[in-house]
């Protein structure tokens, strides 16, 4: 297996990991600082730097303490070269069941999320 790719789902279990605990210590170790996050849910174009969704993240129970079951899934990895790729993940916050595609850049060395737009079903 290449290890780029290896590399890259490391970091995506990672945030699988952040996000089920959350921690955005963790989060903040595969999110780059300058990473936006976008959406259109509700109709309504979203559009968050990482630091405003890590406060969402921060004043919410994790899903962890909850009790509650993981969902998280790697779709996809599609790389383009050595510095960069797309993921297609599934993951969930119950009620919340979301499909993010994350671009990830490989900088200093090491895979970052520079970027992640997602969708989300409600359902119990």
């Amino acid at each position: 297996m290449d290890k780029n790719y290896d590399d890259i789902a490391n970091a995506l279990w990672t945030y699988f990991d952040g996000l089920y605990e959350g921690d955005t210590l963790k989060l903040s170790g595969v999110f780059h600082p300058e990473c936006h996050l976008f959406s259109s849910a509700g109709g309504e174009f979203l559009d968050w730097p990482r630091d405003k969704w890590f406060e969402v993240v921060n004043s919410r129970e994790s899903p962890k303490s909850q009790g509650l079951s993981r969902f998280d899934r790697i779709v996809s990895i599609d790389m383009s070269d050595e510095t960069t790729a797309l993921a297609k993940v599934n993951c969930a916050i119950p009620p919340r069941y979301f499909t993010d595609y994350l671009t990830l850049l490989k900088l200093e060395g090491k895979w970052q999320i520079v970027s992640k737009s997602f969708r989300f079903d409600s359902h119990d």
